[in-house]
């Protein structure tokens, strides 16, 4: 079959790897229907985040069940299911307690000798664990399908920032970041009933979505600049939750410093840049909590999934794009440009 592989800094490939096959009694081999490329895979296309040359890349998808192992009970083969971007045993006291992205049998997709999500089919240790079902007839449905894409990561990740941060209804809410996982995260504070939302971010595309989303107000400025906006338009006191989504040293100074006193910082943003801008002082003097991390899809995606359903929420306008899978190196390039926001890859 062919998959995306990558060997070094801005090389992506679409070449020919073997097939997946059921090697355990657990595992299901799922045929992708739809990927995409995610923001946190620049990290590795740009060469900061280290990869192995010719290691699989891509860590969200859906898609229908081919082949089970003996032991598989939840799905089957014909099922259409999607998956969270890290896979799990779903039996451990982590998963138990709704943190599956620390199991001790769990991994990410795209990690040496596992298939990634930016391939034709994936094989999936501990499929009752990992796979959630969604309803067969949604494959006639482009935008559902679409929609229930974004559950495996960035909608799902959004959700834990605005869990992380406390979302409230009647809560005033700043988001930093205007990527796919910000914009998912207004849609979160919004679904959890947030009265104010602030989308902090520059590109007016993007910022227009979050207003479609339920972002009340949009401050397209950085640093000190944003801070000082973000505190004119809350009469100085700053936002009693706010969701940090991008990761960098700067945005996360930016998070601390727009929080309310007694508020707090949910991150999501995968940390680059050190210490990523936490001052411990500055946040015990204004009782500023932070909480947040790798966010367990897993936990979140059969609430979410009833949302998208029923039409409650619809993150599908975060996918801007598409390409077909020999298309996938030009994804990438687009998204690294910001010609893109979030590429979905057709099979």
């Amino acid at each position: 079959m062919r998959a995306t592989v990558i060997h070094g800094p801005n090389d992506i490939r679409v070449e020919e790897v073997p097939d997946p096959v059921v090697r355990k009694s657990t595992d299901a081999v799922v045929r992708t229907v739809l990927a995409c490329i995610c923001g946190s895979d620049l990290w590795a296309y740009r060469g900061v985040a280290a990869r192995e040359k010719g290691q699989r890349i891509g860590h969200e998808f859906l898609g229908v069940v081919e082949s089970v192992g003996a032991d598989v009970t939840t799905v089957k083969p014909g099922d259409l299911v999607v998956a969270p971007f890290v896979w799990s045993d779903g039996v451990c006291e982590f998963c138990a307690e709704g943190l599956q992205t620390s199991c001790p049998h769990g991994g990410f997709w795209g990690t040496p000798g596992s298939d990634g999500g930016q391939g034709e089919a994936v094989r999936v240790p501990f499929a009752d664990g990992t796979l959630v079902q969604l309803p067969a007839d949604a494959q006639s449905d482009p935008r559902l399908l679409t929609a229930m894409l974004a559950l495996s990561d960035v909608m799902s990740t959004g959700h834990h920032a605005a869990r992380a941060a406390g979302v409230r209804p009647g809560a005033t809410v700043a988001v930093v970041g205007d990527g796919a996982v910000g914009l998912c995260g207004v849609l979160a504070a919004k679904r959890l009933g947030a009265e104010r939302i602030i989308a902090l971010g520059r590109h007016e595309a993007r910022t227009a979505i979050a207003r479609t989303f339920g972002a009340t107000d949009v401050v397209a400025a950085r640093g000190e600049e944003a801070v000082e906006a973000v505190r004119e338009l809350t009469g100085g006191l700053g936002a009693h939750a706010v969701l940090e989504a991008v990761g960098t040293e700067q945005s996360m100074k930016t998070a601390i410093a727009v929080a309310r006193d007694g508020g707090a910082v949910g991150y999501v943003g995968v940390p680059h840049g050190g210490s990523a801008g936490v001052d411990i002082g500055q946040m015990f003097d204004r009782n500023v909590s932070l909480r947040g991390g790798v966010a367990p899809a897993r936990a979140y995606i059969p609430e979410l999934l009833a949302d998208v359903l029923s039409g409650a929420i619809d993150p599908s306008p975060v996918f801007d794009a598409a390409v077909p899978l020999d298309g996938v190196p030009d994804g990438y390039k687009a998204m690294d440009e910001r010609t893109a926001l979030k590429v979905k890859i057709t099979f």
